[in-house]
């Protein structure tokens, strides 16, 4: 294997035409530079330099490995300046996925804090509710998962654990009621869950659709789902237009104004933990570990807990 170290000593030999000479050049002594070729002749399995008493030259291989010598060395100095320019935070690139109330709330906050802090780093974004964002993250296809789920609960779609990933925690956010605003509990302070139990459902997401099922079961009824959409402000919409009652966390509700429609506390209370997963290796990768910072900063807001 030939060794950039080894490069480096021929250039300034046959740029300098002795071991010595090139020794000077270089900063070291005569005998580390003859060692040094006598390495990279070997190295090579053929002879670099014909020695003819106390001038050099170069052999054919020797022409040729210098001529390619200067390209080498030119890419390894640019490959090393960029990583250290990434390992700095100079540079860098991060593929973040993250399911919607959490891309509309906590993730422009943290990247326009992490962009102020280190303009070189560049945060790519892609929407995703887990358990298929955690799935991205272990196939390679994202650095940084935003994932949550809902205290009680195994990480659905996950084997049942996080325990190979770094977890993050960020915050806790509650489950509200929303409700139109002419509905017989739109003034209520808090609402027992089974007080809902006749009314038409707008249900979120499939997860968000389970735990809500689950809830109500547990409240001895089953809810009525007219209307099911992954889109909250539809979500809001529809509650809001009279046409059903709904539970959505409280970071959809900070994404979207809910007009015609009044939010309310539901007990028992029912809260999903927030977290950003990564991988052990890529947690100490600075852009990632500088990232999962920032979402953390973003975070320590007042929850409903």
């Amino acid at each position: 294997m030939i060794e950039a170290r080894h490069l480096r000593v021929l250039r300034a030999v046959a740029a300098t035409g002795s071991f010595s000479a090139a020794g000077r050049e270089l900063g070291c002594t005569q005998p580390a530079v003859s060692q040094q070729m006598k390495a990279l002749e070997s190295s090579v399995g053929t002879p670099l330099l014909i020695r003819t008493g106390r001038e050099m030259r170069l052999t054919q291989a020797g022409e040729a490995l210098v001529r390619h010598a200067a390209g080498i060395i030119a890419g390894l100095t640019a490959a090393e300046e960029e990583v250290a320019a990434i390992a700095g935070l100079r540079a860098g690139r991060v593929r973040l996925v993250s399911f919607p109330s959490g891309s509309s709330t906590l993730v422009p906050t943290a990247l326009a804090a992490l962009r102020a802090e280190h303009p070189g780093t560049r945060v790519s974004l892609e929407e995703a509710e887990p358990p298929r964002s955690v799935e991205m993250l272990r196939e390679g296809d994202c650095d940084i998962a935003l994932a949550f789920r809902y205290e009680g609960a195994a990480p659905e779609g996950d084997t049942g654990e996080w325990d190979d990933l770094v977890v993050r925690p960020l915050l806790v956010d509650r489950l509200v009621g929303l409700v139109p605003e002419g509905h017989r509990l739109a003034r209520a302070g808090s609402v027992a869950i089974g007080e809902l139990a006749g009314e038409p459902w707008i249900a979120g997401c499939p997860r968000c659709r389970g735990q809500l099922v689950e809830v109500c079961r547990t409240a001895g009824f089953v809810p009525r789902i007219d209307f099911a959409t992954d889109d909250y402000p539809a979500v809001v919409g529809l509650v809001g237009a009279g046409l059903g009652v709904a539970v959505l966390p409280e970071l959809a509700i900070e994404s979207v104004r809910p007009k015609g429609a009044r939010t309310v506390t539901v007990e028992p209370a029912v809260r999903r933990e927030i977290v950003a997963l990564t991988l052990p290796d890529l947690a100490q990768v600075p852009a990632v570990a500088a990232t999962l910072d920032h979402l953390a900063g973003a975070a320590t807001r007042p929850s409903g807990n």
